[in-house]
């Protein structure tokens, strides 16, 4: 009955452990991707900004019109480029927190 008890508690430690290690893998991908977002909002306002500013000082409608294409093709790209590249963040964060249950789960299936 102890040597139950003990493996018991020793799976339960080993299911602890391996959670921590799931949510800290977690934690970091999704600090990453707040970090994406952050320098993807700066970026966007920036440009926003200077595109206004262009646009304002155009000689001519059709200038302006020119700088509002440019900035909204722009736009754009860095929107699905980003978006791509915080998909990639999320895929990376489904592996990484899954990987320290792989081991767990193939110790207990073993025995």
């Amino acid at each position: 009955m102890i040597r139950n008890l003990d493996e018991i508690q020793q799976y339960g430690k080993q299911g602890i452990d391996t959670t921590m290690k799931s949510l800290d893998a977690a934690s970091k991908g999704f600090q990453a991707i707040a970090a994406e977002v952050v320098d993807y909002s700066k970026k966007s306002f920036e440009e926003g900004t200077q595109a206004l500013e262009q646009m304002f000082s155009a000689k001519s409608p059709e200038k302006a019109i020119e700088v509002q294409q440019a900035y909204l093709k722009g736009a754009y790209e860095g929107f699905v480029s980003k978006a791509t590249k915080i998909g990639e963040l999320y895929t990376d964060i489904a592996r990484e927190t899954y990987k320290p249950f792989e081991s767990f789960t193939a110790k207990a299936t073993a025995k």
